[in-house]
């Protein structure tokens, strides 16, 4: 992110020199600074290397975290935990929230309102499930799937809360006291010169929204190092700079995309869950929208669904839907006097390896979500990025005992190769082309699933991922059976003048039920941000969403950026052009990969860049 500053004078940045650094505290880097830290102390408990950058000094690693907290995410896991057990044995049932799986359903909904947009192979199916339901597992509306194959499975896995996850290795990290984990500093700008990453620049403070020097101006530090290790997932500032630098491998594309939002929340006290249950869901509120909920200890809950980018909704409200599937009558005689602990969203990469970017170059090494490690066939992301993690240390470790120096060459021998040899890759190249029957439909998308898990990748159902601009209708197009145009441009307007999203109005309108808020966890989208996840978006610094050109946002016929935005942060504003609250922001990244317009190839008119704040909740 470049400094908007007009001065004529230019910036200094004060510099800080390290052997090693850190971009995000996730369970990528989790991965990599706890196995590399057991390597840093010898036996002695005297220190293994010596830094190259401090004098008779022990190697110094820092990790800077963007969030207020290394403890982000509300997000309930459940996971094969192959590498986590590997790295931690039993260790990890002391987490708070973690227990192992013991139940295992997954659900075909039906829709009990009629209001889901369903193809007719579906409506058929619906009928006949209805009318032999007395022969089937079939209750509520929802169908209990007799079988499902091996790969969906999490048997002997681990259920738990990734924000208490990530604070409990944090704790372990810092405890070695080799590392040095700082949250609240985002890193803004990639350091690169003669084509080597030299480390990155943290976010200038004492500025204002537009990122102009103002009263008690501080320029961001440079963190300089020898080695800058890249975990700040897929919607991370650095990760996508480099990406710009380098370009992308032949053939890799990031235009498959999901927003998982999530809840936690407090069962009623006699609840028929048992902590260890893992249900999954897929056909109900919309057949392209899949559903979890996992139970913890405690009776404690952790829910939510999964809108992907091959929905072709304009008002894909995420939030909305979220909760008609809490009130699916399956979920509701549970859920009924739950309360909200927590609420969150995150982006979510699904093109899976296809996504993977250049691994490692001079000076640098990618890890986690952002390196393109997620198995889009199983569903599985937290145990393959802390895997590649601790393939990067163990390479790390190999170079710092071989004395050499952190270049391509070392890295692509000592990490890739590693890496490209692992379960990871063999895994999710079986995965690759899993969802490509997804750019077809829904029903082409889950075979195309079946059969590459079933063949082992050997088959698929073909289909190309598309950018977001071609995927999506106009709000027209969308709803040309149900609302004439004179209308729908008076409910356009009307919402315009308000300053209001159109979801809400356009979906009772199309006849999804209102809303009846039960103040506990049927809340508003705003109460949620109040209750269940505060934002915190501290003063003195600039404004991260960025509407590029106006002229683009006046002229857009969706907004989807508006419809999307996890938070509300974004909302109709003067002349066509969105405005932007960041104290609503949750940091998903949701408006840039919804963004239909495009300014250049692969690049889109909304700029996601380094800030700072963040949700704060009973997890995090």
């Amino acid at each position: 992110m470049e400094n908007n500053s007009k001065q004529t004078e230019p910036i200094e940045h004060p510099v800080i020199n390290v052997d090693i650094a850190c971009v995000g505290f996730g369970p990528a880097m989790g991965g990599f600074l706890t196995t590399l830290s057991r390597k840093l102390v010898k036996s002695d408990g005297s220190a293994a290397f010596q830094s190259r950058c401090a004098d008779g000094m022990p190697l110094q690693v820092v990790c800077y975290e963007r969030a207020d907290d290394v403890g982000f995410g509300v997000s309930g896991v459940v996971s094969k935990a192959r590498s986590l057990k590997k790295s931690f044995k039993d260790e990890l049932f002391s987490i708070p929230m973690a227990c192992g799986v013991k139940k295992e359903k997954l659900l075909y909904l039906l829709d009990p309102y009629k209001a889901s947009r369903r193809p007719l192979t579906m409506r058929i199916a619906d009928k006949f499930i209805r009318i032999i339901k007395p022969l089937l597992p079939f209750k509520d509306d929802a169908f209990e799937v007799l079988w499902s194959p091996e790969f969906l499975h999490k048997k002997d896995g681990l259920i738990f809360s990734i924000g208490q996850f990530t604070q409990w290795v944090s704790g372990v990290v810092q405890s070695s006291g080799m590392v040095q984990i700082w949250p609240s500093t985002p890193a803004s700008k990639v350091i690169v010169e003669d084509n080597c990453v030299k480390g990155f620049r943290l976010i200038d403070q004492g500025v204002d929204k537009t990122g102009k020097p103002a009263d008690g101006f501080v320029p961001g530090m440079e963190i300089r190092a020898g080695l800058t290790v890249v975990g700040d997932g897929p919607v991370g500032t650095i990760g996508r700079q480099i990406d710009d630098h380098f370009g992308m491998p032949e053939g890799a594309e990031r235009n498959d995309w999901a927003v998982g939002m999530k809840m936690v929340v407090d069962l009623p006290e006699n609840t028929a869950l048992e902590p260890g249950t893992v249900i999954h869901t897929f056909g109900y509120p919309e057949p392209e929208i899949f559903g979890f909920l996992y139970v913890h200890p405690d009776r404690i809950a952790s829910l939510g669904i999964f809108v992907p980018s091959w929905f072709d909704s304009p008002i894909r409200n995420t939030y909305r839907y979220l909760q008609y599937w809490m009130l699916h009558p399956y979920f509701w005689k549970h859920l009924k006097d739950a309360r909200l602990r927590s609420w969150g969203a995150k982006s979510l990469l699904e093109s899976g390896q296809r996504g993977t970017p250049y691994l490692a170059g001079n000076g640098y090494a990618r890890i986690g979500e952002g390196s393109g490690s997620t198995n889009v066939l199983t569903n599985s992301g937290v145990d393959e990025a802390w895997e590649t993690g601790v393939i990067l240390a163990e390479a790390v470790i190999e170079l710092l005992e071989k004395n050499l120096p952190f270049t391509k060459e070392n890295l692509d021998a000592a990490y890739v190769k590693r890496r490209k040899e692992s379960w990871i890759e063999k895994e999710g190249k079986i995965a690759e082309k899993a969802r490509d029957g997804f750019n077809c439909g829904f029903i082409s998308g889950v075979l195309g699933m079946m059969l590459s898990g079933l063949s082992k990748g050997l088959l698929n159902i073909p289909g190309k991922p598309k950018p977001i601009s071609k995927r999506v209708k106009t709000l027209d197009e969308f709803f040309k059976d149900k609302i004439s145009p004179d209308e729908l441009k008076k409910i356009i307007d009307e919402c315009a003048a308000k300053g209001l999203p159109l979801n809400s109005i356009l979906m009772e309108r199309t006849g999804w039920q209102p809303i009846q808020y039960d103040g506990k966890l049927l809340v508003s989208h705003q109460d949620a941000l109040l209750i269940g996840g505060k934002v915190q978006a501290p003063d003195g610094y600039a404004d991260h969403v960025i509407f590029i050109n106006p002229a683009l946002c006046k002229e857009c016929d969706r907004k989807i950026c508006i419809e999307m935005c996890s938070g509300q942060a974004i909302a109709p504003g003067e002349d066509g052009v969105p405005a932007f609250d960041r104290e609503k922001c949750v940091h998903c990244g949701a408006c840039m990969w919804n963004c239909v317009k495009e300014i250049s190839e692969a690049k889109v008119n909304i700029r996601f860049e380094a800030g700072t704040g963040g949700l704060h909740s009973a997890e995090n």
